[in-house]
């Protein structure tokens, strides 16, 4: 490297101690001390790393928290979405039944009703309350013509 850049120093060429101590910065002295905490991480995941937590220390994951974030965002939204709609259907169809009830009551009620205004049922009616003005009429109905001339 340092044949292509001559600014740029190898560390392997800087010896640790080159200098006495009371002669570094502060700069050089983090920069001399200062190591990466995290192992690079095997290409492959094992169990064991997963369910340790390593991975959730790997670089990969810290450099896409935000993606993870969103993604879990998402899922959440997904599921109150779906637990809704399940919600609405059971609605649906409880106010379907009502309906099928309510259209079952209405149609045996007017049965009951056709069947009590039946000419035979309300002569019978009449025979029996005794206290009616309304009698059952002996002669046919007759028709009365008028001329349309005037």
């Amino acid at each position: 490297m340092t044949e292509n850049n001559p600014n740029i120093q190898d560390d392997k060429e800087k010896p640790i101690d080159s200098k006495p101590l009371e002669e570094l910065t502060l700069k050089e002295v983090i920069e001399e001390t200062a190591t990466e905490d995290e192992a690079p991480q095997s290409r492959m995941f094992s169990l064991r790393k997963i369910l340790g937590g390593d991975i959730l220390s790997a670089a990969i994951i810290r450099r896409q928290v935000w993606l993870i974030l969103l993604i879990v965002f998402f899922m959440i939204i997904y599921v109150s979405n779906r637990y809704s709609c399940q919600q609405d259907i059971i609605e649906i169809d409880k106010l379907h039944q009502q309906l099928t009830d309510a259209k079952y009551k209405a149609l045996s009620s007017e049965s009951e009703l056709t069947e009590l205004s039946r000419e035979s049922n309300v002569l019978e009616m009449l025979k029996d309350n005794k206290d009616s003005v309304l009698k059952i009429a002996s002669q046919p109905p007759y028709f009365i013509e008028i001329p349309n001339g005037q």
